[in-house]
């Protein structure tokens, strides 16, 4: 049986825990929502459509999940049906299509507001220890996007700085 080899390389092996912590944390999250026929990703489409308000667009989200926009076309005809969301062209601007909830989007964000795998998983940390995450994340974050030459920065959620 061979051996398998791991890599000594410190910046590599932080960036494959940040990997492995983030899929984690959005599996445990999928089976919480998933049995109400939600996903992670749809949740969070749900509560950017609903803080954006009636000018949600379908770039727009993309903008603030830091999806490809071609991504979010398809998650957005997936939601749509589903009866989670409604899209419809816009009347002045026929090329444009704004996204709004439909009444049971509404109550699949509400089911996702409860968080309850995300707050028993994050309370591993003490508030102290949390606070110092948020920090290091939002340099993280910022740096990801530089690097990715993504020249806005999603809205959500705030800057460490603006806490």
């Amino acid at each position: 049986m061979k051996k398998a080899s791991y890599s000594t390389d410190e910046l590599y092996n932080l960036w494959t825990m940040l990997e492995q912590v983030h899929s984690g944390i959005t599996l445990a999250r999928d089976r919480e929502l998933e049995q109400h026929g939600l996903s992670t990703i749809k949740a969070s489409a749900l509560f950017i459509v609903q803080s954006i308000g009636n000018e949600a667009t379908p770039a727009e989200i993309s903008r603030w999940i830091l999806r490809r926009p071609h991504s979010v076309s398809g998650l957005l005809d997936r939601m749509e049906k589903d009866g989670l969301i409604k899209k419809a062209k816009n009347l002045h601007k026929k090329n444009l299509v704004r996204v709004t909830i439909t009444p049971k989007g509404k109550k699949g964000l509400e089911i996702s507001a409860k968080r309850k795998t995300i707050n028993q998983i994050l309370n591993a940390l003490s508030e102290e220890e949390r606070k110092q995450l948020y920090i290091y994340l939002d340099r993280l974050r910022n740096k990801a996007l530089k690097v990715a030459g993504i020249t806005h920065k999603p809205p959500f959620p705030p800057s460490a700085k603006s806490k």
